[in-house]
């Protein structure tokens, strides 16, 4: 059976200050940041997190068309086809983070993803809405239950055979510099005010083509 994971990104200005997020619930959770993001970066950075930390089968679900196309649709396909260009022989946005994550989630294959509407009424999804703009506006970090989750994880993949995952590595490009790296800082209940204007997700196509 698969765990359920809600992920979303949020940025300050798009350009500007960036926040990424993942939950499983109210009581496990992990939030991280980017000094000079944008709200695609962040989406993708929440699910490429939430693939990271969480083994075993997984089902990520985000309010990105961009993320969730990339996969289902296999925009990554033609990526590697064509070096890592798109349809309009443009360089892909977000090739630093799309490589190693693309890498891992078809190394584990154990990975989907499932759209869900932003800014609606799911509960979730107003939960990593919420920890996604406080982490872009206090740009701290923070983490909730995560060791227990990661805990209880690896005791049950001790109990079958998992596929290998040597993507996993934190030394991508993104994941090399302080501003993109998940400290916990805290344990805490968030009390955030409303999103802004520019915490949802973009447009799909902002220049030429994405796929």
């Amino acid at each position: 059976m698969s765990q359920v994971v809600y992920t979303d990104g949020a940025c300050r200005g798009n350009p500007g200050p960036g926040g990424w997020a993942w939950a499983l619930d109210d009581r496990h959770w992990m939030s991280g940041v980017e000094a000079q993001s944008t709200n695609q970066r962040m989406e993708i950075m929440a699910a490429y997190q939430a693939v990271r930390h969480l083994p075993g089968p997984l089902e990520v679900r985000s309010d990105s068309t961009y993320v969730v196309k990339c996969f289902n649709d296999r925009w990554y396909r033609g990526w590697l086809a064509r070096g890592w260009r798109n349809s309009q022989k443009q360089a892909v946005a977000n090739r630093d983070l799309w490589e190693p994550f693309i890498e891992l989630v078809l190394a584990r294959g154990d990975v989907r993803f499932t759209w869900v509407k932003g800014h609606g009424t799911d509960r979730m999804n107003q939960l990593v809405d919420r920890l996604a703009v406080e982490a872009s506006r206090t740009q701290r970090g923070a983490s909730a239950g995560v060791d227990e989750q990661l805990a209880m994880a690896s005791a049950a993949a001790r109990t079958a055979p998992s596929p290998s995952d040597p993507a996993v590595e934190p030394s991508t490009p993104a994941l090399s510099t302080p501003a993109v790296s998940t400290p916990a800082v805290s344990t805490h209940e968030l009390s955030v005010p409303g999103s802004g204007p520019d915490d949802g997700d973009p447009a799909i196509v902002t220049q030429g083509s994405l796929f």
